[in-house]
């Protein structure tokens, strides 16, 4: 049986009791990727009206940015960019970008989190919308580069003939990607906890 912290108000816990949820914090935390493939899972079967589901729109997505030679930390955002389809109807972007902000880059993060509105040149003016939303972001260093990952390989992701890599093909990647956070308030506490 694990153990537990003894506190019922965090005001009196100890260190004693703060080891205990460290070292089931990390236990835990090293289950995330598992645990984010089971949430892709969830968009198996869900079209939305979409020519393929999610979950085929998100693996062709990284099999696209794969095939093209980018990086795993890259794959890995096209692969969870829609993630947040689920739970965030109305900004799905913020989801994943929830998700993989302690993992990767400031550059691919801010790609993630905006790609719903640089998404929108394709769609918006079909719906009422002003499809260029994008261009408030004109000046910023990702602009260019979140206007060619929609471009290449997330607009490009609706093929239902399209030889589309499998779940398990990319669950090696997400395994090295979520293995340790690059930015966290809590890394450096963790990390005497990692291998317990």
């Amino acid at each position: 049986m694990n153990a537990n912290a003894r506190f019922t108000h965090m005001k009196d816990g100890t260190q004693e009791d703060w080891a205990i949820i460290a070292a089931d914090f990390s236990a835990y935390a090293r289950q995330l990727p598992t645990r984010i493939a089971a949430h892709l899972k969830l968009l198996e079967g869900d079209f939305g009206g979409f020519p393929v589901d999610r979950l085929t729109h998100s693996l062709q997505t990284a099999t696209r940015a794969w095939r093209d030679g980018r990086d795993e930390e890259y794959v890995v955002c096209a692969l969870l960019h829609d993630i947040g389809d689920t739970l965030g109807s109305y900004n799905h972007p913020d989801i994943a970008a929830a998700i993989l902000k302690p993992f990767v880059s400031a550059e691919n993060l801010w790609m993630v989190e905006k790609h719903g509105i640089f998404q929108g040149y394709y769609f918006f003016h079909h719906l009422g919308m002003d499809r260029h939303l994008r261009e408030q972001f004109s000046d910023h260093p990702q602009y260019q580069a979140t206007i060619e990952f929609c471009a290449k390989y997330d607009a490009a992701a609706f093929d239902p003939a399209y030889d589309t890599l499998p779940l398990s093909f990319f669950e090696p990647m997400m395994a090295r990607l979520f293995a340790q956070p690059k930015h966290s308030i809590y890394k450096a506490a963790m990390e005497e906890y990692s291998s317990v």
